[in-house]
């Protein structure tokens, strides 16, 4: 996974020794953090990182300052997946803090929570019903192009800046083994040429990765996709392919 040691790209800032946990990574436009004009000594907890509410991965993660953090690099990402150590991924303390502070919010603002919030704000998708897949995933996309978007993964995971997270969200199952959770070598197949024909005319195959997390580590299990990265492609691909989209994670901080 993404290391604890310090990065020397950045100068780290002193984190205080007796500061909460859910303090360190508090972005300054929250109130928060110290900085801010909202903030009161007595403020608690927030309610999106109280420790009953998080894995022990994610409280290490939230516990880290971020300036300790180094992001996985193009080879240790292939390594990964290729070993199938898909739960070893992870974002960056900063990244993690903002996330379940999105995640939390939209369970509480938004009727249906994440699932409906994904379905109808970001894939515009008003039939959240699943579909069959009569053909290959290629033909299939080819013939029903509605059925299948490509977009940004707005929370991405710490990895190299250079690379681009894409999430391929489908409206039809991607078969899995039930003996195993992973995926059949069928349906491992009609993805491997569907990520070849749809990016490879224009990316390096050596500069391509693709993976399906395994069902207990999906952050979004009700809508079924898969990840794809791609190291430092062209950017007018990547806005083509994804029809201009921009992530969430970006807007958010703007």
């Amino acid at each position: 996974m993404g290391s604890l040691n310090p990065n020397p790209d950045q100068t780290p800032s002193p984190t205080p020794a007796d500061q909460p946990y859910w303090q360190i990574n508090a972005p300054p436009s929250s109130p928060y953090h110290p900085s801010h004009p909202s903030f009161s000594p007595e403020c608690r907890c927030p309610p999106f990182l109280v420790k009953t509410l998080l894995s022990p991965k994610d409280l290490a993660t939230i516990s880290t300052p971020n300036h300790v953090y180094k992001r996985d690099t193009w080879p240790e990402v292939v390594q990964r997946v290729r070993e199938n150590k898909l739960a070893d991924f992870q974002r960056t303390p900063a990244d993690m803090w903002r996330y379940l502070e999105f995640c939390w919010g939209i369970k509480q603002s938004y009727k249906g929570g994440v699932k409906e919030f994904i379905l109808r704000e970001r894939l515009k998708w008003d039939d959240g019903k699943k579909k069959k897949k009569k053909k290959g995933f290629y033909e299939g996309c080819e013939e029903r192009g509605g059925d299948v978007s490509i977009l940004w993964n707005d929370w991405p995971y710490g990895i190299d800046e250079r690379i681009v997270h894409l999430v391929v969200w489908t409206k039809f199952e991607l078969e899995d083994d039930p003996a195993t959770g992973d995926l059949t070598e069928k349906a491992r197949g009609e993805i491997d040429e569907y990520v070849r024909r749809t990016f490879g005319g224009r990316v390096p195959g050596e500069n391509i990765i693709w993976f399906k997390n395994w069902a207990h580590i999906k952050s979004v299990k009700a809508v079924e996709h898969f990840h794809v990265m791609l190291f430092d492609p062209d950017p007018e691909f990547v806005k083509e392919i994804t029809k201009g989209d921009v992530p969430l994670g970006i807007i958010q901080t703007k």
